[in-house]
């Protein structure tokens, strides 16, 4: 019985590293060695195959030529024990690598292999892993068609099988199909329809990846402003997870939101922070695209030399993993920069092959939408065809064939004009939307006006009203005679914590006002953060002191920003005066910071009264105004984090917080981090 095993094993070896053309010869040696020496447990020899396969798994964006070799080890006993999922996991494997490294046609032929292995087998997870690699790779290769028809037959396969998870994948990466046609409509309705699976089976990673491509999205539209609220979202759970692929992609798209916003410095301080993230690992696609935002930005700030560099560094490894729409982007920037320098033979040269891919890729999806409309309406009228066909054949054995065919007749006479019906009432109801939404999007724009009218006067009114009119009577009572001097005196004391009251909601009003009108403009330069702290700790002892509180400050390195110092100055001293004015005597203010990525992060913490969930959440959001009073009656404007908030996210940033009733704030905000050899401000 061993020696027919072996013979058999030996045979295979032979004919997958013909076929295969397997370099690692001497390691499937080993293997058959080992194979031959003793009877492997069955269960065993599964785990060990499950084991290579996992391992090579986790070697694609690091070691792609292990993972080769670990997949063919794993294919070649799978394949001697009969091990159907090992095998179709390994083929899998395979055809990632062939697709990574730009072979597109060997990754489809072993993709085909993966997929009728896989569906021999049990193992539903498998199958559509093949499929939703399989369908992303005719995707690299402009097959839209194709691919829309492998992730039609997943999602059916998926909801068959309750995976919600892979349901949700399907969907996004059908949407990323409608992005590459510009159909932001369809990309953005399969999106959300991502979101929702993942918040059914509370998965914030899966989660984290639809905001990204959300951002991606948003930005193209010129959405700015949900474009920035996704990304900063996304990034902020792949550095809990510490996820350095995704991590490097969402700092590129963010890039890629401030290019289209003409901010190309900022998008050059995001590549930058991608590129040292994709050096870590090998995902070509993504350094491609990264090369090329970087050739834009700086085309975008006429330093041609170097956006000429990224430029060409993108052409070559776009051919290199034969990537059509990178191939287009970067021969497109090529003939711009070749054509400002007013060398046109280049220029031309470049044009050319831009006119030829864009007509390639135009005359592929020329029909691609009604291709792809098709390819779903083919598999649903198959599968009414089919129900039709069983009613049939139901019908010609009880005797009733002729009555089954009169009905389907029927049936197909009432689907046309219901289906004609449907189509003027879409067109309808499509009109009706598009109005709805310009009418709430006007309400939107005119509510917004009237809560700054509103809160603005709210403030000047209840805030700045009471302190200057007692300011006022009492500086008239001291006219007239009405006091003297003496009791003047006595008022002092109150006058000034009023006055300084005003100074302090006046100086945020102001910033808050200035963020209001078009923006607040923000002068980032390299700066030390410890200073901007004491200062401040300087200038709040007073006011700590009076009320028995300790300020505690645990920086003990030096730490560079890069930021408005003058913002920060402001966001640091009304968290500061916020910690201090709900924290009763005796209690302490700690604050701290440390390296988080590129960026620093900062924790004010204090012991004070806290807050419930629902103060938490009123105090950020956008459209109100939430105050109240400290613990020794201290006033406030409600503007104050309002204000840190839009501070920080002008400077990079962000703002975020923790607190228990009874136990303490924190808050906490992060900045970019500011290099050393940058110039300091004073």
């Amino acid at each position: 019985m061993l020696a027919n095993k072996q013979k058999k094993l030996l045979a295979i070896l032979i004919f997958l590293c013909i076929y295969l053309h397997c370099k690692p010869i001497e390691a499937s040696a080993k293997v058959l060695s080992a194979s031959l020496s003793l009877e492997l447990n069955s269960k065993k020899d599964i785990a060990y195959i499950n084991k290579i396969n996992d391992k090579a798994n986790r070697l694609r964006y690091y070691n792609t030529d292990s993972l080769l070799i670990l997949a063919k080890e794993a294919y070649l006993l799978s394949e001697y024990i009969n091990f159907i999922d090992g095998k179709s996991n390994a083929l899998l494997l395979m055809a990632n690598y062939y697709s990574d490294t730009g072979n597109n046609k060997k990754a489809i032929s072993f993709y085909k292999q993966a997929l009728r292995e896989s569906k021999k087998g049990s193992n539903s997870i498998i199958q559509l892993s093949v499929m939703n690699n399989f369908a992303r790779s005719y995707y690299y290769s402009g097959y839209y068609a194709k691919s829309l028809s492998i992730y039609l037959e997943g999602v059916e396969l998926a909801k068959k099988e309750g995976n919600i998870k892979m349901l949700s994948i399907m969907n996004e990466n059908i949407a990323n199909l409608y992005k590459a046609q510009k159909d932001y409509d369809h990309a953005l309705l399969f999106l959300k329809k991502s979101i929702k699976l993942n918040d059914s089976i509370s998965d914030d990673f899966n989660s984290a990846k639809t905001y990204s491509n959300l951002a991606a999205i948003y930005g193209e539209i010129g959405n700015i402003e949900h474009a920035m609220f996704n990304i900063n979202k996304s990034i902020s759970i792949f550095e809990e997870y510490n996820n350095v692929r995704w991590i490097a992609q969402s700092y590129r798209t963010k890039g890629d939101i401030y290019l289209k916003q003409k901010k190309y410095d900022w998008a050059i301080r995001w590549y930058d922070q991608s590129l040292l993230l994709y050096d870590k690992i090998k995902n070509n696609r993504g350094k491609i695209e990264l090369f090329n935002g970087f050739s834009q930005a700086y085309y975008g700030l006429k330093k041609d030399s170097i956006s000429e560099v990224y430029a060409l560094e993108a052409y070559k490894e776009s051919k290199n993993i034969n990537s059509i729409k990178n191939i287009e982007d970067s021969a497109n920037i090529l003939y711009k920069l070749n054509k400002r320098k007013q060398d046109y033979k280049n220029a031309l040269f470049y044009h050319e092959i831009y006119e030829k891919v864009t007509d390639s890729l135009s005359r592929t999806e020329n029909g691609h939408s009604l291709r792809m409309l098709k390819t779903k309406m083919e598999r649903d009228k198959y599968k009414e065809t089919n129900a039709v066909v069983t009613k049939l054949e139901l019908a010609k054995k009880q005797g009733i064939i002729y009555i089954a065919i009169a009905i389907l007749i029927i049936w197909g006479v009432i689907t046309y004009m219901m289906s004609k019906s449907r189509k003027a009432h879409k067109r309808l109801n499509t009109e009706l939307q598009l109005k709805q939404v310009v009418l709430e999007n006007r309400e939107e724009e005119l509510e917004e006006i009237n809560n700054t009218k509103d809160k603005l006067f709210s403030i000047i009114a209840h805030d700045l009203r009471g302190p200057i009119g007692a300011l006022l009577e009492v500086l008239k009572m001291m006219k007239s005679g009405d006091i003297a001097l003496s009791e003047f005196r006595d008022f002092v004391p109150r006058l000034i914590k009023d006055v300084d009251h005003i100074s302090f909601t006046l100086n945020n009003l102001l910033s808050w006002g200035q963020t209001q009108m078009n923006g607040a403009t923000t002068y980032s330069t390299t700066v030390e953060l410890n200073k901007l702290v004491e200062n401040n700790m300087n200038l709040l002892s007073e006011t700590a002191k009076n009320k028995s509180i300790r300020l505690i400050n645990e920086m003990t390195d030096v730490m560079l920003i890069y930021s408005d110092p003058n913002q920060i100055d402001i966001v640091i001293r009304n968290i500061i005066s916020n910690a201090l004015k709900f924290t009763p005597e005796g209690g302490s203010v700690t604050i701290d910071a440390q390296v988080k990525y590129q960026f620093i992060e900062v924790t004010i913490k204090d012991t004070g009264i806290g807050m419930s969930d629902e103060a938490l959440k009123k105090i950020f959001a956008t459209n109100e105004t939430y105050t109240t009073f400290g613990t020794n009656n201290e006033k406030g404007t409600g503007l104050g984090i309002s204000l840190c908030k839009e501070m920080l996210e002008n400077n990079g940033g962000n703002l975020w917080a923790k607190s228990k009733l009874g136990k303490g704030t924190s808050f906490y905000f992060t900045i970019p981090k500011g290099k050393e050899n940058y110039q300091i401000a004073g």
